[in-house]
């Protein structure tokens, strides 16, 4: 208060002017920005250099069985026996591709192996995500023991399945025919573990919000769920596939006529039919590796996704 009876109230201390903030990049010494670069680069070389020296020995090794079967298809019988072995094949020819397609109707066994390979294929896609799909959005009692059951029985060994499943096969009378090879492989434990993973990290809302415009519960399924289940979809195709493709030991016990016979089976017996010619069996074993090559390398990219997303989720 003042002589003049007025109050006079205190003044607001003025703020001190800020420190400047250096905001351009050349505020930045530039000795640390091309340190730093040229570190992570270096860093980041020897990592690439690393990654190499392990993937490369790693994929000549797993590539070898691969090149030694070409080589000795292409190896005529003498010299296919020959001690020590050459990695070469000096004199390559096509007999061993000619006495094949000659002597074994190659072609019928490979239609029968694509037949039964499609139909196991597609019975494992239809089967194995709707059995994942009631396993990962549906509620019903005794849901988790069944999971339980079915995914414990991968511990179970296949030879043990065996006589059951023949006995099954006879009196249904489906031996020595192809249905008797399909029938007790159209879905698959691992393809339903699989669907269940990959299908519970899709969002819930977009299965609720085509219920609430009206969609049925198989037309939540077909039209949301499948397609966004597109890369599990594929690695069960493939997996399948190639299972049933490659399947030895149950057509071998189930098909006895020889015009019914898979390309593995058939490939198999040549041993027995025309004596012990390695380069006609490798010859063989070509002609029925090229298709599943073929099979990766068009749906790699769905292979890796599916098997990453069902490793990762649950």
């Amino acid at each position: 208060m003042v002589g003049d009876g007025r109050v006079r109230t205190p003044r607001a201390a003025e703020p001190r002017p800020a420190m400047p903030v250096p905001l351009l990049p050349e505020a930045v010494p530039a000795a640390d920005v091309t340190g730093g670069t040229a570190a992570g680069r270096r860093q980041s070389r020897r990592h690439r250099l690393a990654s190499l020296g392990v993937l490369v020995p790693v994929a000549i090794v797993g590539l070898f069985p691969f090149y030694w079967m070409i080589t000795t298809a292409l190896t005529p019988s003498a010299a296919a026996i020959r001690v020590p072995p050459t990695l070469f094949p000096l004199d390559a020819t096509l007999d061993n591709l000619r006495s094949l397609f000659a002597q074994a109707p190659v072609l019928l066994w490979a239609f029968n192996s694509l037949l039964v390979a499609t139909a196991i294929m597609v019975g494992h896609v239809i089967f194995d995500s709707m059995a994942g799909y009631a396993f990962a959005r549906k509620r019903f009692p005794g849901k988790g023991l069944f999971f339980t059951l079915i995914v414990g029985s991968l511990m179970i060994p296949v030879h043990v399945t065996l006589v059951p499943r023949f006995i099954l096969i006879t009196n249904l009378g489906l031996n020595d025919h192809l249905l008797g090879v399909i029938a007790p492989s159209i879905a698959d434990v691992f393809g339903i573990f699989l669907m269940r993973q990959f299908m519970q990290s899709l969002p819930v809302e977009l299965e609720e919000a085509a219920r609430v415009d009206g969609a049925s519960e198989w037309q939540v399924f077909w039209r949301i769920v499948m397609p966004l289940s597109r890369p599990a979809v594929a690695t069960v195709g493939i997996f399948s596939f190639v299972g049933a493709w490659n399947a030895f030991l149950w057509p071998l016990i189930v098909l006895s006529d020889r015009n019914l016979l898979t390309l593995p089976v058939g490939v198999a017996l040549l041993q027995q039919e025309f004596s012990s010619n390695i380069g006609l069996q490798m010859a063989g074993a070509v002609v029925g590796a090229v298709p599943m090559i073929l099979l990766f390398l068009l749906f790699q990219r769905h292979f890796l996704e599916g098997v990453r997303v069902g490793a990762l989720k649950g």
